[in-house]
């Protein structure tokens, strides 16, 4: 096997992965073969941290596959710096996505919750949004803050969400600005 067949075989050989590796796999994220497509996205949660910020481009892609694959490395990765763009794929056209997407904010846990309550208090009127954030507000592990974010959680699934999950989401935020 030559060095080039190895390091598409595993191109995860060493702690610094080139740029041009990542970016590579990335790419590899819209591969139409299936089997492509499941070996870079292990490749890149095996990286980590280095493949978060071309993954947050890729989540930006017209392409659906390639943002269902981003949405699901960056959740498998659980990296914080991807928190933004995740709550964002929470409004994302494609169903698959936007569950992703919430998946991946469960996975990096108490660093998601500010940006998806401010998320909430922004665009109320999203219901993409409101399902998004209950989903993870539900099924995130809040641990001490179960108090704080069930008044959320109960207003998100009242008769009108749109109005009063915002103030709710107001009240956790000022609440864990205290703490």
């Amino acid at each position: 096997m030559t060095e080039n067949e190895t390091r598409q075989a595993n191109p995860v050989h060493s702690s610094k992965v080139s740029i041009e590796t990542i970016k590579s796999l990335v790419a590899d994220l819209g591969s139409k073969d299936g089997q492509v497509r499941v070996r870079a996205r292990k490749s890149l949660v095996a990286i980590g941290g280095q493949a978060v910020k071309l993954l947050i481009k890729a989540l930006a892609s017209k392409r659906e596959w390639v943002r269902w694959e981003a949405a699901k490395t960056l959740g498998q990765i659980g990296d914080p710096a991807a928190v933004q763009v995740l709550v964002k794929a929470l409004e994302d056209k494609m169903f698959d996505v936007r569950w992703l997407a919430a998946e991946g904010l469960i996975s990096i846990r108490r660093e998601a919750l500010v940006p998806l309550l401010r998320a909430l208090t922004e665009r109320p009127d999203s219901l993409w949004l409101r399902e998004g954030v209950h989903h993870v507000l539900h099924d995130v592990d809040n641990g001490d803050l179960t108090e704080i974010l069930q008044p959320v959680i109960v207003a998100l699934e009242d008769f009108e969400p749109s109005l009063e999950a915002p103030l709710a989401a107001k009240i956790a935020l000022k609440t864990l600005a205290k703490e």
